[in-house]
């Protein structure tokens, strides 16, 4: 295989792909034989995503933006589909490469398995066994029909084996989003609340809330957030807040002095922030990987994860959904009896050179 077709849809995915496209155009200037693509599907509109994003990541403009955002999730999986498929008609390729687990993952692996195209999956094997997540309907959905599974930890590789996939066709490589991290610590920008609010290094927390579990329920959100106000001994807390959470924190009348409802930020100003930060609450999964590489503690308000390692190794703790849960684990975090969290295997920056080293290979 010499074309590769990159796929990707929303900012997290520009992440994942970034050490990749870079791998490939360093190995392509050594005189491999490896072409590339970069697809956007359009999934997810970021103001953030400028011309600026792309060139800080070392990444060039997609070759094509399908603009298949918005609707319910089958409206847009099905655009994705419509337009993924005239352009893989119009633009052949011998593999297209998939990230992560959201809806453009899924629909362009199913579109390229349909014009048979083989598939390879990045962040592949990754389970939290909750059907009420799409991204777990995705993951399933991926790797079901996937010829070739790059994986981020053993657990991934044991789920993959157990579904009757054979080493021949999984590749343990480590994680492309810790690649990005450590290449772009140097690009980590003050954002402008840091002068504002006078922040001083472990001196804050940063949550971020998103999960339609934990804040689609005014009440449940709201006993959430006390609890969290109660028990984070007077920090400030900043708080980057999607549009649509602000409007139910406001109609909620959620409103602490100290609790900084800002808008979403670029990746290298909430960066540079989480690795200041005291501790890190949140219910995202990359999030948690991020601490981990960090060694920031990290509380993450789900009852499962998909991302085990950072548990088991790293800095992140399970605290769960239920609100009675973050008194007494607040405690041990200012107690001081956080666990320290080691970094897990090939969670090292060159897991795009094992990748592309592997497609070379295939």
């Amino acid at each position: 295989m010499n074309h590769i077709t990159i796929i990707a849809g929303a900012r997290p995915n520009f992440i994942k792909v970034a050490p990749i496209i870079y791998e490939i155009k360093r190995r392509k200037e050594e005189g491999v034989d490896i072409e590339y693509s970069l697809v956007h599907t359009g999934q997810h509109y970021d103001k953030k995503m400028s011309g600026d994003f792309f060139e800080q990541l070392n990444i060039p403009e997609p070759d094509a933006n399908l603009n298949s955002g918005g609707g319910t999730q089958a409206v847009q999986t099905g655009a994705i589909m419509v337009r993924f498929e005239e352009y893989l008609l119009n633009n052949p390729t011998d593999l297209v490469l998939v990230v992560g687990d959201v809806n453009s993952t899924m629909a362009c692996a199913i579109t390229a398995q349909k014009l048979q195209v083989k598939v390879a999956h990045v962040e592949a094997g990754i389970r939290s066994g909750d059907w009420t997540m799409p991204e777990e309907i995705n993951r399933l959905v991926t790797d079901s029909i996937t010829n070739y599974f790059f994986t981020t930890s053993e657990a991934a590789n044991k789920t993959l084996r157990t579904s009757g996939y054979g080493d021949d066709q999984i590749f343990f490589v480590g994680n492309c989003m810790v690649d990005t991290l450590l290449r772009s610590k140097h690009k980590f920008m003050k954002p402008v609340i840091w002068s504002e609010l006078k922040l001083e290094k472990r001196g804050f927390f940063v949550m971020t809330l998103h999960r339609p579990a934990n804040v689609d329920e005014g009440d449940k959100l709201k006993k959430l957030i006390s609890e969290i106000m109660m028990n984070t001994n007077d920090m400030p807390i900043i708080f980057p807040v999607h549009p649509r959470t602000k409007k139910i924190l406001n109609e909620m009348g959620i409103n602490y002095e100290r609790l900084h409802m800002v808008d979403p930020m670029s990746y290298f100003e909430f960066n540079y922030l989480v690795e200041r930060s005291f501790a890190v609450v949140t219910d995202s999964g990359g999030i948690t990987e991020e601490t981990t590489v960090m060694g920031v503690p990290c509380l993450t308000l789900r009852d499962n994860t998909e991302r085990p390692e950072t548990v088991l190794i790293g800095t992140n703790k399970l605290v769960g959904t239920d609100p009675r849960n973050i008194a007494p684990t607040m405690k041990i975090l200012f107690a001081g009896e956080w666990k320290k969290g080691t970094i897990p295997e090939f969670w090292d920056g060159k897991t795009a050179e094992r990748i592309v080293t592997t497609l070379i290979k295939l």
